[in-house]
């Protein structure tokens, strides 16, 4: 199982604003810390296929390996399960209610990531979509 929503004090990570808005361009550090997101279809690793490890821009985590990566059709760059349980944090996000959905924060530092859904039929093992934004991760190729 998931870890759900916990304080931001509670991470094993502790990122200093400042310095992370000076080394991020702007778009990285709206989406990691204050949640927005990408255009559909602009992001780096929509379609890429090279084999690795996505990890978070932020904090450098370890969060999604390329055997898990799907092409979704989406616009964002989808994985049907992240690399552990622990690699992520599950937080109910009601933004567009009344719709429900579930958020996606990196396990290490809280940075928002994208959103999870369930059950859309697509032909992997979980029946889950890891809608990520490619701003938020960097690929470390094997």
């Amino acid at each position: 199982m998931f870890k759900k929503s916990k304080e931001s004090s509670s991470f094993p990570v502790t990122l200093d604003e400042d310095e992370l808005r000076a080394t991020l361009d702007p778009l990285s550090f709206d989406v990691l810390r204050r949640g927005a997101t990408e255009r559909p279809f602009t992001g780096e690793y929509v379609d890429t296929e090279t084999v690795g490890i996505y990890k978070c821009k932020a904090c450098s985590g370890e969060l999604f390996r390329s055997e898990t990566k799907f092409h979704s059709g989406c616009g964002w760059p989808s994985f049907y399960a992240p690399t552990d349980a622990d690699a992520v944090v599950l937080i109910e996000d009601k933004s567009l209610w009344p719709r429900v959905r579930t958020e996606v924060q990196c396990g290490n530092c809280g940075s928002h990531l994208g959103h999870v859904f369930e059950g859309e039929g697509y032909d992997v093992p979980t029946d889950q979509r890891w809608c990520i934004n490619s701003v938020s991760l960097f690929l470390e190729p094997k």
